[in-house]
């Protein structure tokens, strides 16, 4: 029961939360890759697709914002800003409830994997 109204009390913090809430927080990883946005963003979305369905990818600048599914709903979880650079990426990661330490890891394990790997 405890654990129940604990898990309760942990969703309702998280809230709703929107893009443009989720891209005030600090980012929770901020690397250069080697791959094209596109590339990139197809890498990280093929590795989240089979818990959360498809991620919205919108052209933006000279590269891709992508925003990733929530794994219990249709909300926002979190934003990968792609931008292209003359040799691949800068990858910005931000996430909703990035203080939490019981946030899942998996979209920070996606984009960790796809900066050099395969998925």
């Amino acid at each position: 029961m405890k654990w129940g109204a604990w898990g309760l009390a942990v969703l309702a913090l998280g809230g709703c939360a929107t893009v443009s809430d989720i891209q005030q927080t600090p980012p929770t990883l901020n690397v250069i890759s080697g791959k094209k946005p596109d590339e990139y963003a197809r890498c990280v979305d093929t590795i989240l697709n089979k818990s959360r369905g498809p991620s919205l990818l919108t052209p933006h600048k000279s590269g891709i914002k992508m925003v990733v599914r929530d794994r219990l709903s249709s909300s926002p979880a979190a934003l990968l800003d792609i931008e292209e650079r003359s040799s691949g990426s800068s990858i910005k990661l931000y996430e909703s409830m990035s203080n939490n330490p019981l946030r899942s890891g998996a979209v920070l394990d996606a984009a960790t994997h796809c900066i050099s790997g395969q998925p």
